[in-house]
């Protein structure tokens, strides 16, 4: 467990351990849960699909395509349990491959239409 204030800065850092230089980072989903099993029941977006969703997130740069550095504010889920649970989905792409996800950016899936 790591510790942290509500609204308290929380960095976070991600790191590819490989020794090809021709990989790259992207972090596509970044969900909060006050569970740590259930991570569909309720949670909170920081990031989908490559789509910032929490306005306290932000990147930093890095010189390095392996690592890959970000930040949001800590938050509490209301009437929960003190504990967050964060599972994030990082994508490793080719450096240079622009077809691949990590190029993509974000992607707003639409919304289907409901019909009677």
């Amino acid at each position: 467990p790591y510790h942290v204030h509500v609204n308290q800065n929380l960095f976070l850092q991600a790191y590819l351990h490989s020794s090809d230089p021709n990989l790259v980072l992207f972090l596509d989903t970044c969900v909060a849960s006050p569970t740590p099993h259930n991570l569909t029941a309720v949670t909170y977006d920081i990031i989908r699909n490559g789509c910032v969703r929490d306005s306290s997130y932000a990147t930093y740069y890095s010189p390095h395509r392996h690592i890959l550095q970000f930040k949001f504010k800590a938050f509490q889920f209301i009437q929960s349990n003190p504990l967050v649970y964060l599972r994030c989905e990082l994508v490793v792409c080719r450096v240079y491959d622009y077809s691949s996800r990590c190029y993509q950016g974000c992607i707003n899936r639409p919304k289907r239409e409901a019909r009677s």
